[in-house]
């Protein structure tokens, strides 16, 4: 079976589900989506490990897991998603330490967030792409911004079943949009320094679309 690379697009949470977020995932060499539902915890973590600007006071999870690997030179070759059975993705990750390979199951979220501290690139298998990937569809209105929009995708929209093309609005932002940049970043700054990764993820999106 031939592998298909990844990368991260951008993370959405849900207007009607509390707590509920999907990691979008576009393949390389084309334009397809994996929208992959995860938890709150972990949304904030790859939100952090994306966002350079966001530095917590203490190490997250995922952190002290990178920092225990250095310490014993364990690094992280690659993270594969390779099944995906009732809505649920299984990925493995493929670690080595002193030439030596080994393959550990994780869930998805996890391997990413670790994938990223660790600059590993992304797999999955065609197979599993041909069977989850999406297209999505932007309205004319906002075709000419389709890259600026395409973090901001609302994940109630792009989880309707059958995996047909959707059309895709821009959500709100907790009022967000109503403050200067410059106190974006200092919520931002607050946010990060009262471990409130959440509201510091939500913050950093709204500054990256004026960007």
């Amino acid at each position: 079976m031939s592998l298909v690379r990844l990368k991260i697009k951008g993370i959405s949470y849900s207007q009607t589900q509390n707590g509920a977020y999907a990691l979008i995932l576009n393949e390389v060499d084309g334009d397809r989506k994996l929208p992959i539902v995860i938890g709150a915890f972990e949304a904030q973590s790859i939100a952090i490990a994306l966002e350079k600007e966001i530095k917590p006071p203490r190490p997250l999870t995922h952190d002290l897991f990178k920092n225990f690997s250095d310490r014993f030179e364990i690094i992280i070759k690659q993270v594969i998603i390779h099944k995906l059975v009732d809505g649920v993705f299984y990925s493995s990750i493929i670690c080595e330490r002193d030439g030596i390979e080994e393959i550990i199951d994780a869930r998805t979220s996890d391997a990413i967030a670790l994938a990223l501290r660790f600059s590993a690139p992304i797999f999955t298998y065609k197979t599993i792409l041909d069977k989850a990937g999406i297209f999505l569809k932007f309205s004319s209105k906002d075709k000419d911004k389709e890259e600026e929009n395409d973090e901001s995708i609302m994940v109630d929209e792009i989880l309707q079943e059958g995996g047909e093309p959707v059309e895709i609005e821009s959500g709100a932002t907790d009022g967000y949009t109503e403050l200067t940049t410059d106190e974006l970043h200092k919520e931002l700054n607050k946010a990060v320094a009262n471990e409130d990764y959440e509201k510091a993820a939500k913050l950093r999106d709204e500054i990256s679309k004026r960007n």
